[in-house]
This record gives C-alpha cells, sequence and structure tokens, in this order.
C-alpha cells in the first residue's frame, strides 16, 4: 500500500465517499474526469483508486485521494487475481466508501467481489469486451463464469452498446433489471473541438488510424488497403497512432511494424497524450475494428468534425450513420475497408466538410459527457437518497 493508505484517517472528512476503481490512473483522467468533477463539485469525496502512473499527481493535484494498487492488465492469473481482490477487500474494509463505481475488466470483477462482500453498494460499467466474445478460449470460459458472479452484486450495470448488453444478458451473465445503457465515456465538445489544420496542402489527403497494434483493432485490414491504395493514389499518406501491444495474443510484432514502415506503407507517429493535435492535422480517421464498447477515437474524431471510415460492429456503427458522417464496411474485410476509404478520397471538399459538421452535430445530441454524468447522478441518488 502506498502512503496514502497509511495515512488516511476514517471519518476525518463528514462528506459522502465516492471509490472510482478502474485500471489506469490515465484513464481516469482522460475518460472519467468529468463525472469526477461533477461529484466533487456536488459534495462528494473522490477516492480513486488505480495502478500509480504519470496521471496520478494530476489526480491528486484536483483534490481526489488515490490508492495506490497492483492490477495485471495482460491476462488471466489465478493466484494474482486473488491477492488483487484480497487487496480491494482491504481498501474498502478501510476506507469505507459510500459507493463504489467500477470501470475495465479486472475492477469489474475482482473490486466489486470485495465491495458486494462488505455490502457496499457498486455500480459497474462494463467498458468493452474485449476479445470476450470475438474468441472462443478457456480463458474466455473463466472470465463468463466470473462476470456471472460479480454482476449479481451491483445495484446497476451500465454497458455502452445495447449489443454488449444483449450478450450478456443472453449468455445469463447479468439480469436485465440490473442493466442500463450509456454512451460510452461521453465526450466534452468543447475541449474536443473542430481546428483547422495547420499543414494543410491540396495534394495530400491523410488517413489516420488511432488504436492498439492488435490484429482485433483491425490494423491487417488497414495495411492491406494502405498497400493498394498507395499504388493507385500516391498522393495519400496513411499514418498509423498507436503503442505496441505485444503481451496481447493478437498484436503486430516490433518486426511486422518495422517492415511496414521501412516499405512507406504507413507513416507511424508512435503514441501520443495529445491525440487531438494529430486528429486535426489528418481528413478521415479509420478504426476497422472487430468490436468496440464504444469508440473513443470515433467520439473525438466525430465532435472534431471529422468523417470516419469504420466497421459495422457494436462500439463502432453506433456513431457513424453510414454515407451521413462517413462509411460502414464489413468487418475483417480489407477489400470492403479498400473500397470504402477510396469512395471516401474521391468525394469533393464540399460534402467531406458536411460529414464532418454532420459527425459533430451527432456528438453533441447523442454522446455529450453531461448525459452519462445525468445518469450516474440519479442512480447514485437511488442508492444513496441521503446523499448531498
Amino acid at each position: 500500500m502506498d502512503d496514502n493508505y497509511l495515512c488516511y484517517v476514517e471519518g476525518a472528512v463528514a462528506m459522502k465517499k465516492v471509490a472510482i476503481s478502474i485500471n489506469t490512473s490515465w484513464n481516469v483522467f482522460n475518460f472519467r474526469l468529468g463525472l469526477c468533477k461533477e461529484l466533487q463539485k456536488l459534495g462528494y469525496e473522490i477516492i480513486v483508486i488505480a495502478p500509480k502512473d504519470e496521471y496520478t499527481q494530476k489526480l491528486i493535484n484536483i483534490g481526489f485521494t488515490h490508492f495506490d494498487i497492483t492490477i495485471h492488465n495482460k491476462g488471466t492469473n489465478p493466484i494474482q487475481d486473488a491477492i488483487l481482490t484480497y487487496k480491494y477487500f482491504l481498501l474498502y474494509r478501510k476506507i469505507q466508501p459510500d459507493i463504489a463505481l467500477h470501470f475495465t475488466i479486472k475492477p469489474d470483477i475482482y473490486a466489486s467481489l470485495a465491495a458486494g462482500i462488505l455490502q457496499i453498494p457498486i455500480i459497474t460499467n462494463i467498458t468493452g469486451l474485449g476479445s470476450l466474445f470475438v474468441h472462443d478460449r478457456f480463458s474466455t470460459k473463466i472470465a463468463k463464469l466470473l462476470y456471472k458472479i460479480a454482476l449479481n452484486l451491483p445495484k446497476k450495470v451500465f454497458f455502452q452498446n445495447m449489443e454488449d448488453k444483449e450478450a450478456f444478458i443472453y449468455h445469463k451473465l447479468v439480469s436485465r433489471e440490473r442493466t442500463g445503457l450509456l454512451p460510452g465515456s461521453g465526450i466534452d465538445p468543447e475541449l474536443f473541438k473542430p481546428q483547422r489544420k495547420t499543414a494543410y496542402t491540396d495534394s495530400t489527403f491523410i488517413f489516420l488510424m488511432i488504436a492498439r497494434l492488435v490484429k482485433d483493432k483491425g490494423i491487417m485490414e488497414y495495411i492491406e488497403a494502405a498497400q493498394i491504395l498507395h499504388v493507385k493514389y500516391p498522393h495519400v499518406e496513411f499514418q498509423v497512432l498507436g503503442a505496441l501491444y505485444e503481451e496481447n495474443p493478437t498484436a503486430v510484432s516490433t518486426e511486422e511494424l518495422q517492415s511496414w514502415i521501412d516499405n512507406g506503407i504507413i507513416n507511424y507517429l508512435g503514441h501520443s497524450d495529445h491525440v487531438s493535435d494529430l486528429i486535426k492535422e489528418c481528413d478521415c480517421i479509420v478504426l476497422p475494428s472487430y468490436r468496440e464498447g464504444m469508440s473513443r477515437i470515433l467520439l473525438e474524431a466525430a465532435s472534431m468534425e471529422k468523417p470516419i471510415v469504420t466497421t459495422k460492429v457494436p462500439g463502432c456503427m453506433e456513431i457513424v450513420d453510414d454515407t451521413k458522417n462517413g462509411f460502414l464496411c464489413h468487418v475483417a474485410d480489407a477489400k470492403d475497408l479498400t473500397a470504402k476509404m477510396e469512395k471516401m478520397l474521391n468525394l469533393n471538399y464540399d460534402t467531406i466538410k458536411a460529414m464532418g459538421r454532420y459527425s459533430r452535430e451527432k456528438i453533441m445530441a447523442d454522446f455529450d459527457e453531461h448525459i452519462i454524468i445525468e445518469k450516474y447522478l440519479a442512480v447514485i441518488q437511488e442508492v444513496l437518497p441521503d446523499a448531498q
């Protein structure tokens, strides 16, 4: 435990305590900050339980309490996961939060098990399935069993798209009456505003794919499309932004990535904490993912008035109205992806700009983060009727 744990004084603050457990402090700062700030403004004490990283101090500076916890995000190790559950139990017993909000798979399961034993009210958010329903492995069966146990404990289980929700209900992992639906993590349209390109030239069209470099994100289909289109349209640039994730079973290898760079197929941008600066400079965002919870990158790009080419799968297709603000292609189909990217290339400037405007209007109407915040506040009020 870190110094915060040792120095924490029970009962020192009379306000209601909300514990936020998630797999990285980075995730809290980038995806849940609006919710946390709103709860803080309403008088709640915000306690973040997440691994310590470069964003931890930023959360502390805002006025949140942070407790470090080690979460092994890659794979399932029964001993590690049992230790994680016990650590959550010790923390929750010490902190005694009035309510616990859980996000991402391991907190959703193991923090919920710990909080359930202590009879702490829980709200869980299934932020995405990862490869849970994409691949059928032994680990998939274990994950489903754990979900079935853990999701019997929360007062509410939020999903980010209807297909994920129905899949969990169909597999009897959660009862329908516990479930709710949210439009992803939400977007602050004021933070992700349209911006004028600073490096604009009429002769270069830029496609940008932003994702972890794993095959489930559709990176191989994007590379194949780039190879085909580059021959016909040499003025087009194909960019990739995202970190290698070699622990993942479908990860791209360092050698594969280097060969794409060396052969001039892509311009690899590495990874960045300033994604909006790179979205600003592209003409179209591409994400051929096999499945998402609700793609944050597509939400950010749409809010910045970018047209989109993505797959017709849960977590992507909700953000794109086909032909209105982008094109939907078949999953794991490089030929169809190529056709849709070429179709985008051949649109005139005014049509592309109109698609971008439609993207932002859709975000403001359906995905504004205040929608998510209001739903959380309503459930918290139900669970804690005497809350401030």
